[in-house]
């Protein structure tokens, strides 16, 4: 993946916070996470609080610092070889699992296997991958069939997949099952015992866990750990959160709803701040496989009925500052995003023309079923809408509430929509992994697989792999032109816009939130 888009990006793509001094010593950190953790292997789902989950108790042989750029984390050194194809990556010697075993080359190759079969550019990877060697116990190679300078950068992005490092008798799991023993390396341990999916998730400080001797830096450098325990309070209600979080009762609300925004600005002890702004990109999605949306004409149907900004209103509410409309196949405000083809959502809304357009594609008024779930306010959001737009344009659609985690297991289903198979869904992506076509999931067009949908397109994945040979932004450019042009031919998905969403905290937190995942470490009371 080339670096140099994302790092022509608005300086601002990711901010950090200011937080105020803490009146308190408690050693417990109270959050409310944005949905339920239900599904927490990060290599099985692309789930954004399975990501969060993960970057708690796992560790990574990189980590991007705040300039994009790729730095060793749990690894000591790193070095290419002349022709570009060997990459020698040596371990740092104080590495050791939540069970006391050290981390060894062998737990590193094993998990990059298991992440190479599941994430975006690790099948990149799986692709170029001539062999992976261990040479010595803390030493291993990565050997390429042709030079990839993004490999690096891969291994260390803070997005789904991460590559987690587990240990080796984990790693082994089939990447298609979910892995049901969480021992990482990382500063903090899950502790299983206590985990009640729809109540409370526990982390305890790993106490043998050694940060980098640095600065915190994003995901690179060190990560110092300041609490002994860091409970994840679900709370589906967002008025009881919204009452926690003023009563001291939690610390940290990662993401409040809208309408409750102006009483926690209010508050004297709470600050509210859009950290991430880089955001994430609304999508609907298409089940390709069934009909009726296994059609591109039904799918191009869509289009002329979408008012990007009643789904960002919907969802984050009528502050602007919170949301960006139009937003295209690419993030907003970085450098690939563009114009071509806009006029598919900048132009005069017309439910009438895609009512007609709906009856021309063979639309046979069969059901469609819709995931909605019920315990992720954005989403659910995203999903009204959507279900109230595809019923105006002559959709019989069968709205099936669910939480989300039901939903993130149910998704994965190839089935028929009348076997407990789907049609479509909402949800968001990172504009960090949107912003290039290399970690573009829902522009793939890889078929069976690929991310759920399991859109195919000869001509889309052919013009990613051209955009990891541009040789230059100006070609790079060039191809999200046309991939963006085939968004609007081939409909693998509907774009809804860019979400902003802030998050809300007790002003006794002192620390650095980076932006983008909910980061644990430095941060601190008083």
């Amino acid at each position: 993946m080339r670096r140099r888009t994302l790092l022509q990006a608005t300086p601002a793509l990711l901010a950090a916070p200011r937080i105020a001094a803490a009146q308190t010593n408690a050693r417990t950190l109270r959050f409310v996470p944005q949905g339920n953790l239900a599904n927490i292997d990060p290599i099985w789902t692309t789930t954004v609080i399975a990501r969060n989950h993960a970057l708690m108790i796992y560790d990574t042989l990189f980590g991007l610092g705040r300039d994009f750029e790729p730095r060793p984390q749990m690894a000591a050194a790193h070095e290419v070889a002349e022709d570009g194809l060997t990459h020698r990556i040596a371990l740092r010697p104080d590495l050791r699992f939540h069970d006391g075993e050290k981390v060894t080359a062998r737990d590193c190759i094993a998990s990059i296997a298991r992440w190479s079969k599941r994430d975006v550019l690790g099948q990149r990877l799986n692709a170029l991958l001539q062999e992976m060697r261990a040479t010595a116990d803390d030493r291993f190679e990565i050997v390429l069939k042709q030079p990839w300078p993004g490999l690096v950068w891969a291994l260390g992005k803070p997005s789904a997949n991460l590559c987690a490092i587990m240990p080796e008798r984990v790693a082994k799991t089939d990447p298609f099952q979910q892995i049901t023993d969480y021992t990482g390396s990382g500063p903090f341990r899950f502790a299983a015992k206590e985990w009640v999916p729809g109540s409370i998730a526990v982390y305890e400080r790993h106490g043998a866990y050694v940060p980098r001797d640095e600065p915190a830096d994003f995901l690179a450098g060190g990560k110092p750990v300041h609490f002994d325990r860091v409970e994840w309070r679900i709370m589906p209600d967002p008025a009881t959160a919204a009452a926690a979080l003023q009563n001291n009762e939690i610390d940290w609300w990662e993401t409040p709803l809208a309408d409750l925004l102006p009483v926690l600005r209010k508050h004297k002890d709470i600050t509210v701040e859009v950290v991430n702004t880089a955001g994430a990109l609304g999508v609907l999605r298409f089940n390709h496989l069934h009909p009726p949306f296994d059609n591109a004409a039904v799918r191009r149907a869509v289009f002329p009925a979408i008012d990007q900004k009643s789904f960002m209103q919907a969802a984050l509410g009528e502050d602007p500052a919170l949301w960006q409309v139009p937003a295209g196949a690419f993030t907003p405000g970085t450098p690939l995003a563009n114009a071509a083809g806009m006029e598919a959502l900048t132009g005069p809304r017309d439910l009438d023309a895609a009512k007609r357009a709906v009856r021309a594609a063979g639309y046979d008024g069969r059901k469609i079923v819709m995931l909605v779930p019920t315990d992720f306010p954005t989403l659910n959001g995203l999903s009204e809408v959507a279900a109230d737009t595809l019923r105006k344009i002559g959709f019989n659609v069968d709205a099936q509430a669910m939480d989300w985690g039901t939903l993130v297991q149910r998704r994965a289903k190839k089935d028929a929509p009348d076997q407990g198979g789907w049609n479509i869904f909402c949800t968001t992506w990172e504009g960090l992994d949107v912003s290039v076509p290399g970690s573009h999931q829902p522009l793939r067009g890889n078929g069976a697989e690929g991310w759920f949908g399991w859109s195919s397109s000869p001509k889309r994945e052919a013009l990613r792999e051209a955009w990891f040979a541009a040789p230059d932004q100006a070609a790079e450019k060039a191809i999200a032109r046309d991939l963006q042009s085939l968004l609007w031919e081939e409909a693998p998905f509907v774009p809804l816009g860019l979400l902003r969403p802030p998050m809300a905290y007790r002003r006794s937190l002192t620390g650095v939130l980076t932006g983008g995942p909910a980061l644990f470490w430095n941060v601190r009371r008083g």
